[in-house]
C-alpha cells in the first residue's frame, strides 16, 4: 500500500446525471444504463473515478471439495501465479476450469480464514463471518446464532448509495433451520433475502402499489415495463445518440422484456417451491432462478439501481438436492448438505454415500457455471470508459466453510471477477499465506477490496479497520495490482 489519499469528493447529481430514469404510468421508473451522448450536465464529461464502482458477493454453502481430511485437490488451479484461458480449461479436474473464459479477469485468492470460532454450529458461524469478519453471538447460539458486525454489503451501499439498501437476494427455499445468513444492516441485523424474483423486479420497477390489472398483464406476458414508459421511450430515441448509445438502449430493452417472459414462465414454480412437501428442484428450478436474480443484479447494477448485491445460493446448511444435466443422467441428487458430510446424515453418523466426493465437485462446477453466467451478463454493458461494465466493479464467488467435510474456517475461497478499475490484481491466482505465512483472517481482504472502491475512513484515509475491532487491520498485498490507481 501507498500513502493514504484523501477521501474523493463526491460529484453532485444533476438532471442529466450518468444514471437516466424513464418515468411512466403511475410510479413506475425504469433505470437506464451510461449514454455517452447525454453524458453529466449535457456533455460527453465522463464521470468522476470510482462512479461506477460495484461489488456483488455470492455464497455457495457446506465447502468446496478441496484438499483436506485425505481428499484430494478437486478446485483450486494446480499452482499459483499468472491465469491463462488455456491453462484453467487444461484442468479438467478441478472446478475453477469452468471460469477459464475470463481468466484475465479473475483474481483467485486462496489462505485466508475466518477469524472466530461458531458457537453450536459450524454452519451458522461461517455464515455469520463469511462478510461480516465479525464475532459470533453468544445468545442466540446455536443454528440461531447471528454476526455482532454489518456486512461488506451493507457498508459499501451506506457509503455510496445510501438512498438505497443492497439488493440482497436468495435462491431456494427457506427451512426453519437455519435459513438466511448473508446481509447485515448492523450487530444482529439481519437482512432477509428475497427469494422471489418477480417480487424483486415490482420493487425495482416501482410495479409494487400498482393496479393489478396492469401488474397482471405484464406478469402474463400482455404488457411489458417498457410499454408505460414508451413515450418517454419514444422522446429518448428521437435525440441524437451514437451508434454506440442505441446498441446500449437496446440491450437493455430487450433484457428488461426477456427477463419478464422468463419470471413470468417460472414464478408460479417458484410459488409452489415454498410450499411444504414441494421438492424445489424437481423441475430444476434452482439453476434457472439463479439465472433469473443474476440478470436481476445486472440490470440493477447497470442502471444505477444499486452498488452492492448479495445472492445466498440454498439455505445456511443446504439441503437442496440438485439435478446437474448431463451428471448421472440428470438424476435428483442426494441433499447437498449430506453429500458435504460424504453421508447420508446431516449429523455425525450414517451410511456412506458412494461417490460423494464426485458429486461435490460437480455441485461446486455447477455454481462457478452460474457465477460465469453473471460475468457473462455484466460484460454485456458497456461502462462510461467505453470497456466491460466488469471492469468498474468486482463480483465474487465465496463459501461459509473451507473443506465441506471438516467444516473447517481455513482456506475458504473467495474467486472475484472484475479488478475495480485496474486496483486488483486481476489475472492471477494468489495466496494470502505468501507475505504473511500463515492464514490470514479476511477481514484484510473486505479492507482492501473496500479501499479499492474508493471508500475511505472519516479522516480520509484507507479503509484498513472492517469487522470485529480486535482484529489485525491491514490489507492482503498479493490482491493488490503493482500499478493501482487509487491504492
Amino acid at each position: 500500500m501507498t500513502a493514504p489519499k484523501k477521501k474523493k469528493t463526491k460529484t453532485p447529481r444533476s438532471p442529466f446525471s450518468r444514471r437516466l430514469f424513464l418515468r411512466g404510468a403511475g410510479t413506475v421508473a425504469l433505470g437506464l444504463p451510461f449514454l455517452e451522448s447525454i453524458g453529466r450536465f449535457g456533455s460527453k464529461a465522463k464521470a468522476a473515478s470510482g462512479d461506477e464502482s460495484f461489488a456483488i458477493w455470492l455464497r455457495q454453502g457446506n465447502g468446496v471439495a478441496q484438499e483436506g481430511r485425505d481428499e484430494p485437490e478437486r478446485f483450486w488451479p494446480s499452482a499459483t501465479g499468472r491465469l491463462t484461458r488455456d491453462g484453467l480449461a487444461g484442468e479438467t479436474g478441478r472446478a475453477t476450469s469452468e471460469l477459464a473464459d475470463y481468466a484475465e479477469s479473475l483474481l483467485m485468492v486462496s489462505g485466508l480464514r475466518f477469524a472466530f470460532p461458531g458457537n453450536g454450529c459450524g454452519h451458522s458461524g461461517g455464515g455469520n463471518q463469511c462478510l461480516t469478519a465479525a464475532r459470533v453471538s453468544e445468545e442466540p447460539s446455536g443454528n440461531e446464532s447471528l454476526a455482532m458486525g454489518e456486512s461488506v454489503d451493507n457498508r459499501v451501499a451506506r457509503e455510496l448509495h445510501p438512498e438505497r439498501e443492497p439488493l440482497t437476494l436468495f435462491t431456494g427455499r427457506k427451512s426453519g433451520y437455519l435459513p438466511e445468513v448473508m446481509s447485515y444492516r448492523g450487530p444482529m441485523d439481519l437482512r432477509a433475502g428475497e427469494n422471489d424474483p418477480w417480487n424483486a423486479y415490482m420493487r425495482m420497477t416501482g410495479l409494487t402499489g400498482m393496479d393489478v390489472e396492469v401488474v397482471n398483464r405484464i406478469r402474463q406476458r400482455r404488457m411489458s415495463v417498457n410499454d408505460l414508459v414508451r413515450e418517454q421511450m419514444g422522446e429518448l430515441l428521437s435525440r441524437d445518440l451514437s451508434v454506440d448509445d442505441r446498441r446500449r438502449l437496446d440491450l437493455h430493452f430487450s433484457s428488461i422484456r426477456d427477463l419478464e417472459v422468463l419470471m413470468s414462465c417460472r414464478l408460479p414454480e417458484m410459488r409452489e417451491m415454498e410450499m411444504e412437501g414441494i421438492d424445489p428442484l424437481s423441475s430444476g428450478n434452482y439453476q434457472v432462478v439463479t439465472r433469473m436474480h443474476m440478470d436481476l443484479i445486472a440490470t440493477a447494477v447497470a442502471c444505477g439501481y444499486v452498488r452492492s448485491a448479495t445472492l445466498q445460493l440454498g439455505n445456511g446448511n443446504d439441503g437442496t438436492q440438485h439435478v446437474i444435466p448431463g451428471y448421472r443422467g440428470g438424476e435428483e441428487l442426494p441433499r447437498f448438505h449430506q453429500i458435504s458430510h460424504r453421508i447420508y446424515s446431516d449429523g455425525s453418523d450414517g451410511p456412506p454415500i458412494e461417490g460423494a466426493q464426485e458429486m461435490h465437485h460437480e455441485v461446486d462446477k455447477m455454481h462457478l457455471r452460474l457465477f460465469r453466467y453473471l460475468l457473462d451478463r455484466l460484460s454485456e454493458y458497456t461502462s462510461e470508459s467505453g470497456g466491460p461494465l466488469l471492469d468498474c466493479g468486482t463480483a465474487c464467488i465465496t463459501n461459509d466453510l473451507g473443506h465441506g467435510v471438516s467444516h473447517t474456517y481455513r482456506n475458504v475461497p473467495f474467486i472475484f471477477a472484475g479488478s475495480l478499475g485496474g486496483n486488483l490484481n486481476v489475472g492471477n491466482y494468489v495466496d494470502a499465506r505468501a507475505s504473511a505465512g500463515d492464514y490470514v483472517s479476511h477481514n484484510k481482504m473486505f479492507n482492501t477490496v473496500l479501499s479499492a472502491m474508493g471508500i475511505r475512513k472519516e479522516d480520509g484515509s484507507l479503509v484498513d479497520d472492517f469487522g470485529d475491532a480486535s482484529l489485525e487491520r491491514g490489507f492482503v498485498p498479493e490482491m493488490i495490482a503493482s500499478d493501482a490507481p487509487d491504492l
